[in-house]
């Protein structure tokens, strides 16, 4: 039976569905392109049941295979006792195709501005620290000394950490070994890049939010990563294994040792309309602390 509805009364059964699921918040739809034989069997199906065939505009375009939509706005109810009205089909067929929902629980129906409230919009350089000292761990790109990559770009994974939980620097340390390929590249060419992201946090999950979502921020360190000289192991050491215990277990064979990342660039997107270059004056006067 479900086989013999044509697109016009799925369209019209969803357009109810939509009306009178209340607690319902629809997040994203997405919509495909119809062949031209996918067309003539809904055609030929729709003269069965004598209704008209559905515009094409209600797919907007044939020359995409995905097509992301998001609604105008969410259905909510406005008075307690109400109840939602059977659509007629002319709103219906201004329904967007082919559009999903699921239930979120304890949270309120809300447009997509309102749902990065946590984000400190505007204080982009305290953002940045902030994401710096509650990470521990990042994507480290460095260029290849390896034969068959030489002088492209390599990225690993490393713990690290830029202080005490109560005493942030903003400067990146990692414990290492000599025999890290990324370490090798490094006595070569010190350059690298420090990547971070919000994902790393319960945020992104939490509100729905895809990882490459402008508002699941993302922060990227641009410097020299360098031995730590002398004076400063303790304090790396401390920094590393407040955050990292297990590392005081590793093998000593493994001739580890610290490195920091002396920063030159800060580039970093937290929210919509472009990215941030932020002065390392403002960066390293800026408190990680109190981002609310």
């Amino acid at each position: 039976m479900a086989m013999l509805l044509s697109l016009p009364s799925l369209a019209f059964l969803l357009g109810y569905l939509v009306h009178c699921s209340r607690g319902y918040v629809i997040v994203n739809s997405v919509s495909w392109a119809v062949t031209n034989q996918e067309e003539a069997v809904s055609a030929e199906v729709d003269e069965e049941v004598e209704v008209d065939v559905m515009p094409n505009r209600l797919f907007e375009s044939s020359s995409s295979i995905w097509k992301a939509s998001y609604p105008a706005a969410v259905y909510q109810e406005q008075d307690g006792n109400s109840r939602a009205e059977l659509p007629s089909p002319k709103e219906v067929l201004s329904f967007p195709s082919r559009m999903f929902s699921y239930r979120r629980e304890g949270l309120s129906a809300k447009g997509p501005e309102q749902v990065a409230t946590e984000q400190p919009q505007r204080e982009k350089a305290r953002t940045a620290r902030y994401m710096v000292h509650s990470s521990n761990w990042g994507f480290l790109a460095t260029l290849s000394t390896l034969d068959k990559i030489k002088g492209m770009p390599f990225g690993n994974i490393f713990s690290i950490s830029d202080g005490l939980l109560d005493n942030s620097t903003g400067v990146p340390f990692f414990y290492v070994s000599a025999m890290f390929s990324t370490v090798a590249d490094l006595m070569t060419n010190p350059s690298a890049s420090l990547t971070l992201s919000k994902a790393d946090t319960d945020y992104c999950r939490q509100n729905v939010i895809d990882l490459e979502d402008p508002r699941c921020a993302r922060l990227t360190l641009t410097g020299q990563v360098v031995t730590v000289p002398a004076d400063e192991i303790e304090f790396a050491r401390q920094a590393m294994f407040s955050r990292h215990p297990v590392m005081k277990k590793w093998p000593p064979d493994h001739n580890w040792f610290f490195m920091k990342m002396n920063i030159q660039h800060v580039w970093l997107q937290d929210w919509f309309g472009g990215v941030a270059i932020i002065p390392l004056e403002d960066y390293f006067k800026a408190s990680p602390m109190n981002t609310e």
